[in-house]
């Protein structure tokens, strides 16, 4: 008699055994479904994938060995005005729905910010925000299950400046399409190159000599313009562009357009228009180091192929002296550098 109690009792002991292991994973799901919901920053993108695509995609940075500042820093939350609090090579992202997403092809642009203590080059300044960006597509509709591709990759060089060398690239053209492309980062300017041999734009200041390679860090999503994540509150600063580049796209219809007229081993300048002016801007701004290159005049793209390409980094002089007129022949002659007189036709 007492056996068959006991054995009852085990009975409804394994029932209730199973009844919480269902309920168990029934609350995990639960919680799985709800964390895959939520949307801090309100911009369409739930903060988990936000956070995986993030990971996927961070950059392998390549850094001065002897920067001046050390590494990108760690800004202090909670605080409206940028607070270096420790400069420790964290990374800040933002994850956003790219203008040409559809339901059928989500598609999100990502920027990864290194945001420094101070910009310690020539013209020198505290607190330095800068970035490269990606534009990523999902394979299908369901964004969280779908596997991601990188499309497009655009490093900032200067960006904005009469110096700008920012870049836009396709993704396999650099070998970045499932994951980071690797970037060098000028030292001391911080300026952000797609390949090594370009380091050496930006009106010339530019120069990536005994680089090593950024030790992994925290990456920290800032959230959006108006609705920041992790106590982000310094990004909205005037003290500083950040606001601004959060609020623009690196892949307007324009510069892809044009990189698609490109073969696919080329990187294209993002504005060059720009460039025929940086070889006078190198010699005039006491970069005499730049020289050597007589006054850079380059064009719409950069090749990364092997080096019988002849780049676009190999124009002369007098490319430069042709588009620039009068003012640039007086930045020759001060420098006593002598321009070739081109011959009139007869």
């Amino acid at each position: 008699m007492n056996g068959i109690k006991i054995m009852r009792i085990a009975v409804v002991l394994l029932g209730l055994a199973a009844i919480a292991t269902s309920c168990q994973t029934r609350a995990q799901q639960i919680i799985a479904s709800t964390q895959s919901q939520v949307d801090t920053d309100s911009d369409g993108l739930s903060d988990q994938l936000e956070q995986s695509l993030l990971t996927q995609f961070a950059p392998a940075f390549m850094i001065g060995k002897k920067e001046c500042s050390n590494l990108p820093a760690e800004f202090r939350v909670a605080t409206v005005s940028p607070d270096p609090q420790e400069e420790n090579g964290t990374i800040y992202g933002q994850v956003f729905p790219a203008h040409s997403s559809t339901s059928a092809a989500p598609t999100a642009e990502i920027h990864y910010y290194h945001l420094w203590s101070k910009d310690c080059g020539a013209h020198a300044h505290p607190l330095d925000a800068e970035h490269v960006s990606v534009l990523v597509r999902a394979s299908a509709n369901d964004s969280i299950k779908a596997k991601w591709k990188a499309i497009y990759w655009y490093a900032a060089a200067h960006e904005n400046t009469v110096c700008d060398v920012s870049q836009i690239s396709r993704a396999s053209t650099i070998h970045a399409a499932d994951q980071g492309a690797k970037v060098w980062i000028s030292p001391s300017k911080h300026a952000s190159y797609l390949d090594e041999r370009l380091c050496q734009g930006g009106c010339g200041a530019d120069k990536c000599e005994a680089m090593v390679a950024l030790p992994p860090g925290k990456l920290i999503n800032l959230g959006e313009p108006g609705a920041p994540m992790n106590g982000s509150l310094f990004a909205e600063s005037k003290q500083w562009p950040l606001a601004k580049k959060m609020r623009e796209s690196n892949f307007p219809d324009e510069p892809v357009a044009r990189l698609e007229e490109l073969p696919d081993t080329e990187i294209a300048w993002f504005n060059p228009g720009r460039h025929p002016a940086q070889g006078v801007i190198s010699a005039s701004g006491s970069t005499y180091n730049a020289l050597s290159t007589s006054g850079q005049n380059t064009s719409a793209a950069i090749s990364v192929a092997q080096d019988s390409t002849g780049t676009a980094l190999e124009k002369s002089y007098n490319s430069t002296v042709h588009a620039l007129g009068a003012s640039t022949r007086k930045v020759a002659k001060a420098l006593h550098v002598t321009p070739t007189e081109e011959k009139k036709p007869e």
